[in-house]
């Protein structure tokens, strides 16, 4: 009985030392996630601060490994690290991304405020006299180039609701144009799942940057994004072209002195009779907002 005793004390004991010594399931879990997170120290010069109090857009340096020099807002989790900044100041800070969402801290002021000129807007380039675009005008036809090198043009689309994009593959920044397709890419998911939804619609997405972005580039682009090509298109064009829509939107994009491609963002959408219903300025918008805009203009009748 002594030895049983002893036995079961032993064991016992031995029971609650692996206890103690085991990782919690939950922080093991976690720990992944914590490993995707990328930081990286970023110096820029401050070009707007927006009236939210938590978003500034800076001309930052090239950030080598990840992206070129380029202008673009970042949105901060703490406003005091925008506390007491002002237009011109150079700063440097933390840019901090994950999968699916970036944003940036520790932002210190470098020098005093000095004047700014406005961005470089690199090499010369024509462009068309375009009046803008507003809701209810008809969608302008033009012609462009698809991820299979076929010939596409705006008219086609004539008699679907058509929602439009734009961006360029070699944005990084996870909430910029790669959010732009991951929305797409999960409103395409939800009209194809749609229980009695319309069949007349098409994503398009546009990339402004035709001398990388070449068909084979958006394709493999598009199937990273489980793209559907009858009812979404990835396509690229002449300059001229791209340059005329996207103004006409009231986006902008332009290569400052280092080549790197600095843009604001847009989404559009046009209903069955070609004609304009939504223009969706930044990256705020979800795609149930999208979907919901997507089938009222599906149903509208020609």
């Amino acid at each position: 009985m002594r030895f049983n005793l002893w036995l079961g004390l032993a064991l016992l004991a031995s029971v609650l030392r692996g206890t103690a010594g085991e990782t919690n399931p939950t922080a093991a879990s976690s720990e992944p996630a914590a490993m995707k997170r990328q930081i990286y120290q970023v110096r820029g010069v401050v070009q707007e601060l927006k009236p939210d109090g938590k978003t500034v857009r800076i001309r930052h340096d090239e950030i080598p490994g990840y992206m070129p020099a380029m202008t673009m807002p970042f949105e901060v989790r703490d406003p005091n690290d925008l506390a007491g900044l002002k237009v011109g100041d150079t700063v440097s800070f933390r840019m901090v991304v994950t999968d699916n969402d970036g944003w940036i801290e520790q932002v210190k002021k470098l020098t005093v405020a000095a004047k700014t000129g406005a961005p470089t807007t690199g090499p010369f380039r024509l462009v068309r006299d375009v009046e803008p675009l507003k809701v209810g005008d008809p969608l302008p036809d033009y012609a462009f180039t698809n991820q299979f090198g076929q010939p596409v043009s705006l008219s086609q689309f004539r008699g679907q609701a058509l929602a439009i994009t734009f961006l360029f593959t070699r944005c990084p920044y996870p909430t910029f144009c790669p959010l732009m397709a991951n929305n797409f890419e999960k409103a395409q998911q939800q009209l194809l799942t749609m229980r009695s939804g319309p069949t007349n619609w098409h994503l398009l997405t546009l990339s402004f940057d035709p001398d990388y972005d070449t068909p084979a580039r958006l394709k493999a682009y598009g199937e990273q994004h489980g793209c559907d090509p009858k009812h979404w298109t990835f396509a690229t064009g002449q300059l001229i072209d791209i340059t005329a829509l996207t103004e006409q939107f009231g986006m902008y994009f332009w290569r400052d002195a280092t080549g790197g491609i600095s843009h604001n963002l847009r989404t559009v959408v046009v209903d069955a009779r070609g004609r304009v219903r939504k223009i969706i300025p930044e990256n705020k918008w979800k795609p149930d907002e999208l979907v919901a805009e997507i089938v009222k203009a599906a149903r509208v009748k020609q």
